[in-house]
């Protein structure tokens, strides 16, 4: 079966993960532009954005560099999700300055870090927000991802909390003990709620929201 344009890519960061550097370092092994493997670089321009294909020169390059076979490649490519894991990330003030876009909007340059998406896990589950408590930051109808089973939620984390009389509740962590939760609305209108942990049946961070 053909490998798709997010296998092959994936597969690229795969291989930069299992060598433990980054893809401009990966680049740089195989003696190409540090840049050359980019997230900024694998979509052109166009609406949608054209996608960009690894040349088979590069490739070639890269498997020398790391001793991997064709065949091995095939199977860090088939065994990747086909959505990306992560997305160039710029601060706002660096957003605010020349060299960081091209003329089509998309993110160019070296100065871009990476924001890790949620990936699939049995952990994760997606809810639909409902009423107007943490209005205005969620909204009634946005849809966000919470990790139910997250293990470090600190104060400030927004958050859902399940509770044993069957509520599912959106907040924001105001207050943590060993013995209760005190969970903020956004809305003033709103008053914090103080909830025993063992009224607690899970309580999992808010990691993406759809807006």
């Amino acid at each position: 079966m053909p490998l798709s344009h997010a296998q092959l890519w994936k597969a690229i960061d795969g291989l930069a993960r299992r060598e433990g550097i980054s893809v401009s370092a990966l680049a740089r092994r195989a003696g190409l532009d540090a840049t050359s493997f980019n997230p900024s670089k694998r979509f052109g321009p166009g609406d949608p954005p054209r996608p960009r294909w690894p040349s088979t020169e590069s490739l070639t390059q890269v498997l020398r560099a790391t001793g991997l076979s064709l065949g091995e490649f095939a199977d860090l490519a088939r065994d990747a999700p086909e959505r990306p894991s992560t997305v160039p990330m710029l601060g706002m003030a660096q957003a605010g300055q020349d060299g960081f876009f091209d003329d089509a909007g998309l993110p160019v340059g070296d100065g871009w870090d990476q924001t890790e998406l949620p990936r699939p896990t049995e952990t994760l589950l997606s809810l639909r927000v409902t009423g107007d408590s943490m209005a205005p930051v969620y909204r009634e109808g946005d849809r966000i991802i919470v990790d139910r089973e997250a293990s470090d939620v600190r104060k400030g984390d927004r958050v859902v909390v399940r509770t044993t009389g069957g509520e599912t509740l959106a907040k924001e962590v105001a207050a943590l003990t060993v013995q209760t939760v005190t969970l903020a609305s956004i809305n003033p209108a709103f008053e914090p709620r103080l909830v025993p942990r063992k009224d607690i049946v899970w309580m999992g961070r808010i990691l993406w929201v759809s807006q």
